[in-house]
Parts: C-alpha cells; structure tokens; sequence
C-alpha cells in the first residue's frame, strides 16, 4: 500500500510505482524477495508481474508537490475501501509510509475491524495484528527516503521477509 502515483511515475505510466525512483527502489526489492519477475518496470505494459502481491494506492490521483491533503485521503478512501473488502483474504499488509498507514486502519476501523485504541503508530518495521490482518510498517521508497538513508535496500527487504514469512504461515 503506497501514498500516491507520483506525476512522472503512476500518473504518466497508468501503473503506481512504475517509470520513477520510488518504483525502481521497491521493485528491486519485490524481485529480490521473489515477488516481482523484474527488477525494474518503466512501463505498465513491459511484462513486469507479481506473485502473490498487489500494489495500491491510498491516493488515486498525483497531488500536487507529492503532498496529499486529507481531503484527497478521504475523497478516495471509498476506492481503497472497495479495494480492501475484494482482497478479504489477503491476510498480510506492508503499509509504505505514514500517511497510507493513517488511511488503511480509518478504513479498516470503519469496516468494523477491532483498531486497536489508541491507534498504532507508524514507524519503520511496525506491526499489529488487526482482526485476520497484519499490518506492517515501512518507510515509503521516495527519494526523499533513500537518498538520506533513512530507507535502505536491506531495511526495506527485512520488513519484505517478514512479510512474506507471515503470508506463507497465513
């Protein structure tokens, strides 16, 4: 689950995470985890495919400076939430920053899904446990991100491995 298409990447491309930095960082890292059969993908129709995964969006559109309002979260949070209820069996959650962290446990709250109070806070490596679902925390593979180091490749393939690790027990 990430924040947005970025303008000259999802929103250009018609796929989030595709034709920009942010996408070239967590497709490495999904081909690295067996998840992706590419490392890279520049276009949403180059054969990239993935395997027991989904990507979307919090945000449906390019905000504008890749900064969402909460406005655009809750205009598009009926998307997400039809997208969430067809994914009833997915039992493993890896959430790409703060703000895709808020809007999926406002959504799962309002589905009636026993959100812990207070609300867990985000943070690299997170996790709860939300009814039949995991939730895990990442920092999102902007460049903002990966540049300062604060994401790095082997963060972001920890928080990967445990995913995938609680997936193939669910």
């Amino acid at each position: 689950m990430g924040l947005a298409p970025a303008a000259h990447g999802g929103n250009r491309t018609g796929r989030v995470f595709t034709g920009d930095a942010s996408g070239d960082f967590l497709w490495a890292a999904l081909h690295r985890a067996g998840i992706a059969n590419k490392p890279s993908s520049r276009r949403a129709d180059d054969g990239l495919a993935l395997t027991g995964a989904r990507i979307a969006a919090a945000v449906r559109c390019a905000p504008p400076l890749n900064k969402p309002t909460i406005e655009e979260r809750d205009t598009c949070a009926p998307f997400l939430e039809r997208e969430l209820a067809v994914l009833d069996t997915v039992r493993v959650l890896l959430i790409l920053g703060a703000f895709a962290w808020t809007a999926v446990l406002r959504i799962l709250d309002r589905a009636g899904e026993p959100v812990p109070r207070p609300r867990p806070r985000f943070g690299h490596g997170a996790e709860v446990v939300i009814g039949d679902r995991v939730l895990i925390g990442s920092f999102h593979p902007s460049q903002q991100n990966t540049f300062t180091k604060r994401l790095t490749p082997a963060m972001l393939d920890d928080v990967l491995a445990r995913a995938t690790g609680l997936a193939a027990r669910a």
